[in-house]
Order: structure tokens, then sequence, then C-alpha cells
């Protein structure tokens, strides 16, 4: 009966403290496994330690979680415990690591948009003193970052006619630039800033015109057959009589370019009906 009382001592103590070992199991099953193997050759002790047992693991909050099976040995039941925890502190860092990568991209501020979608840009001034500035100049360094040595400015320039065929003018800044009549077939103006200028029967077939902003310009009559229109802007720009025959577009583009109430007319190169040709339902 000593063994057994101070076994009921060691679970009272067990049960008001809410330890647990390193193993991950409880201090009652820990001293019941030890009083099983202690109480082999007693029936009578090992029946009454059980009793006691029971009624205690009962009165416990741990008594509802889910318990090992005891028919197996104290050490295979040690094993599982150790296995279980360290299964356990790899999903916690697994978790961990998962909210911390969605907080970094769920809070992490968005970056500008550098494209005909920015609704606004701060320009340097004009540099007047550069006389050989209103030329077009093909870039060499490559129309997908449209990188240069220099900012290539061709503001207040005037260019009407001028030849640019098969031209990377990837970044180019044109703001009151007279490009009429200009021919820009298969020539490149990825980030080109286009904005209130003339581009009235400019020729743009087969050209590269993405992420570009043709705000407030006009471009009466101008051809864009089979181009590359992907985030290009045309809002506030007049296109009348304009031909976008096999352009692409994109779906977000196409919306806001239908909603131009100066698509309209027909041009008077190709002969194209200018809302059809950019597959926009007749008014």
């Amino acid at each position: 009966m000593e063994r057994t009382s101070v076994t009921v001592l060691k679970l009272e103590a067990g049960r008001k403290q809410g330890g647990s070992n390193s193993f991950g199991f409880s201090q009652q099953e820990q001293i019941h496994c030890s009083s099983k193997q202690r109480n082999n050759n007693n029936p009578t002790m090992a029946a009454k330690t059980t009793t006691l047992l029971s009624l205690l693991l009962a009165s416990s909050t741990s008594a509802f979680a889910p318990q090992m099976q005891q028919q197996h040995s104290c050490s295979t039941t040690q094993l599982s415990a150790t296995k279980n925890s360290s299964n356990e502190s790899s999903s916690a860092q697994i978790a961990a690591t998962t909210f911390a990568i969605a907080s970094t991209l769920l809070l992490s501020p968005l970056s500008a948009n550098a494209d005909g979608q920015t609704k606004e840009f701060k320009l340097p001034p004009i540099d007047q003193s550069d006389k050989s500035r209103c030329v077009l100049n093909s870039s060499k360094m490559g129309q997908a970052n449209a990188a240069r040595d220099k900012l290539y400015d061709l503001r207040e320039c005037s260019l009407s006619g001028v030849k640019g065929d098969e031209y990377d003018l990837s970044g180019v800044i044109m703001t009151d630039t007279d490009v009429s009549k200009a021919s820009f077939r298969d020539a490149q103006f990825s980030k080109g800033y286009l904005r209130n200028s003339n581009f009235d029967g400019a020729d743009f077939t087969n050209a590269i015109v993405d992420r570009a902003t043709f705000k407030g310009s006009s471009l009466k009559g101008t051809i864009f057959a089979n181009a590359v229109l992907t985030a290009t802007s045309f809002e506030g720009a007049d296109v009348e009589n304009a031909d976008f025959t096999d352009a692409y577009i994109g779906d977000f583009d196409i919306r806001n370019l239908c909603k131009n109430p100066t698509l309209k007319g027909e041009n008077p190169t190709t002969g194209a009906d200018t809302r059809l040709s950019a597959n926009c339902k007749l008014n």
C-alpha cells in the first residue's frame, strides 16, 4: 500500500502542475507504466493501483485527450511520443515559414507601373542647347527595358513624314511632337511616352507598341495593322479613322478603347472600318 500512496501523491502533483515530460506524455502515464512493471508479481496491488489511476485520470483534463495504447511496452510508447513531438515541431516550423512568406507578399507595397497605365510622370526640363536632339536614333541596347545611355527626348520636335521603319525607339519621350505621316513599320516603342503629340496618318504596321501611352494625342487615320498594343493606353486620344485590323490588344485595353467616343469612321488608306477593326460592337 505504501507504493500506491506514493503513486497517488505523484499523480496529484503532476495533475496540478499540468506538466509533461520531454517525451510528450504526462507524468500520470509515466508513473502508470512504472507501476505496472513493479506490480506485475502482485495482482492485488496492481488492481488497486489501476483503480486509483482511473479515478485520478478521470478528474484530469488530460483524460479527455487521446491516449496512447497502453498495451504496448513503455519503451515503445516513449519512442512513439518522441517521434510525434518531432513531427509536431517540424509542422510548426513549416507553418511559421509559410505565414512569414505570405505576410511578406501580402503586406509588401506593389511596384509602380512604368507603362501605359501610369497616370503621372515627372519629366526633366527639355535640353534646348542640344541641337541634335530632334533626330531619330535606334537603340542598340535592346528594347525590353528601354535601355539607353541617355534620355531619348523628342519633345516639341517637328518630324512630320520621318522614316523610322524597324527602328528601336523604346523609351522615347514625345510631348507636343509632330510625327504626322511618319512611317514606323516594324518599329519598337516599348515604354514610349507618346502624349499630346500629332500622329495623324502615321503607319505602325507590325510595330511593337507595348506599355506605352498615347494620352491626349491625335491619331486620326493612323494605321496599327497587325501591331502589338499590349498595356498601351489611348485615354483621351483621338483615334477617328484609325485602323486596328489584326492588332493584338489585351482584354482590359480593348474594353477601354471601345469606350473611346472617337473610335469611328473609316481609314482613308486601307478602307477599314475603325470600330470593327478593333473588334468593338457597333453603337
